[in-house]
């Protein structure tokens, strides 16, 4: 095997091959022919998936400086070293089905990345600097032990593929929603409680999938026209028709589900005045959006750092006009049961909720108008 090995490696380097399969190879360590003199200079596609490999030489970036796809599916990579960060042409990195138990901050120096796979790990977070990988396209980390989801995700413009399964998360932030490349979303089994309630605003979002998250009873009513996937989520499907209602109008009166902290008030049809705080907050937020987005330019607002934060990204946008919303919500309950999906999704009690800004916004909103 090593002699088969060392032909492999030595043939690369005399015919200058690009790619280099080095798949199911039993490999312990990482080769120290791949490393010696000047490297391979010339390889861009490096496949070792299914080895044993537990990390990855400091000099990597060294010796194959021009690594544009590095697959390292099924091995017991540990920790990957802060020198992954040189690999500056890196475009697609694997790291699937491996023992990691942290990603290093370095990863945000992967500037030239576009498809990051994490799945089937030890990850417990990930680093903010995921954030700088602002050409990142596919980011997949399902099946680890995330609690979390960094709130700097939002500035991966480019992600049009976000696959967290099978994790610990009880929320993820709203930012995602200003993801204006994202079309595939998915969240499934997880422990979900609420949605953001701009989920599906952006028309380039069409595929969403939540299921088998108990705890969630409602889906922003943005979603109702995408491809939905939320089996499993809401109370069990084998409450009787008679007690449904009851256990919807439970729901309702508890606003449906475990809202945003941000969420202050929950309106009635009967409100007809928005209490001053949010007609405040939402003054200022129209004179923020008519600014330059550097905040040091705009004039100093002696206001808590959580509503700053909310003037950049409020809570949420009017389902019927689009107004930004910030502390208050006037929720209205559409019952899956009662819609045109009823028969599609069957496995589940999850109603949709229209989230409005004011009582007129909520009495004249039709889900299916």
């Amino acid at each position: 095997m090593a002699t088969e090995l060392h032909e492999t490696i030595f043939m690369a380097k005399q015919e200058r091959h690009k790619n280099l399969f080095l798949n199911y190879r039993n490999l312990i360590q990482f080769p120290v022919e791949l490393l010696k003199d000047e490297g391979l200079q010339f390889l861009e596609r490096l496949y070792m998936k299914r080895n044993s490999l537990t990390t990855l030489p400091d000099n990597l970036a060294q010796k194959l400086p021009n690594l544009i796809e590095l697959y390292l599916h099924s091995n017991n990579i540990v920790i990957i070293p802060q020198a992954i960060g040189n690999l500056a042409r890196l475009q697609s990195l694997d790291l699937s089905n491996n023992a990691l138990q942290l990603l290093c901050p370095e990863v945000g120096r992967l500037r030239s990345l576009r498809h990051l796979r994490l799945s089937n790990n030890h990850l417990k977070s990930l680093p903010a600097e995921i954030g700088d990988l602002q050409e990142l396209e596919t980011l997949d980390v399902s099946m680890n032990q995330l609690i979390s989801l960094p709130d700097r995700l939002h500035r991966c413009v480019s992600l049009q593929n976000l696959t967290a399964d099978r994790n610990h998360l009880s929320h993820f932030p709203r930012q995602i929603c200003w993801l204006h490349r994202l079309n595939q979303l998915s969240m499934a089994a997880n422990r979900l409680t609420f949605l953001p309630l701009d989920l599906g605003r952006s028309r380039e979002l069409q595929f969403v999938f939540v299921d088998n998250n108990v705890d969630l009873k409602g889906l922003p009513s943005y979603l109702y026209n995408k491809v939905i996937g939320c089996s499993g989520c809401g109370v069990s499907a084998r409450v009787s028709e008679a007690g449904l209602g009851e256990v919807l109008g439970e729901a309702l009166s508890e606003a449906l589900v475990g809202l945003p902290a941000e969420v202050k008030v929950v309106g009635t049809g009967t409100d007809n005045v928005v209490p001053l705080e949010e007609l405040a907050m939402r003054t200022l937020h129209r004179m923020y959006s008519q600014r330059p987005t550097d905040l040091s330019l705009l004039p100093p607002i002696d206001l808590p750092k959580s509503l700053l934060d909310l003037l950049q990204f409020p809570l949420g946008h009017c389902h019927r006009c689009s107004q930004a919303m910030f502390t208050i919500i006037y929720p209205k309950l559409f019952p899956l049961r009662e819609t045109a999906l009823a028969g599609v999704h069957r496995r589940t009690t999850v109603s949709f909720v229209a989230y409005c800004c004011s009582s007129r916004c909520l009495r004249t909103f039709d889900l299916q108008g």
